[in-house]
């Protein structure tokens, strides 16, 4: 079975949300896209952050997009606390130039995802 993608505004609100209350203002939205993909037969892979290189940018004469691309089989039976590390996981990918690139896991570690989750749950009680 081929894998299907559709939009999932519903990602896409919680992307927003999560960024916007741990103050990752480098994210501009209107590059920014959520996919919920089904039929993936990679193995333990939750969520992807795709990027359009520089190069694919100058050939279309466009900005940078990312794409984050939820895997419904695994990501829809997490809790949701689980789920919320592993969007914050796939924005940390994205750098602060913004610019198609992407931070590496020396960066995107679980100890920074936790500071960002714990940061991220703070603010929804202030």
């Amino acid at each position: 079975m081929p894998i299907k993608y559709e939009f999932a505004p519903d990602i896409m609100e919680r992307l927003y949300k999560i960024a916007k209350k741990i103050n990752m203002n480098h994210v501009r939205f209107s590059g920014v896209y959520a996919i919920r993909s089904k039929g993936s037969q990679s193995r333990g892979t939750i969520a992807r952050c795709h990027a359009l290189s520089k190069i694919w940018q100058k050939c279309l004469n466009i900005s940078a997009v990312y794409i984050i691309e939820i895997i419904s089989e695994r990501f829809d039976k997490m809790s949701r606390e689980e789920q919320d590390k592993t969007l914050i996981h796939e924005l940390m990918h994205i750098p602060n130039c913004f610019g198609g690139g992407f931070k590496h896991h020396n960066v995107v570690t679980t100890k920074n995802v936790e500071k960002l989750y714990r940061k991220y749950i703070d603010s929804l009680y202030c």
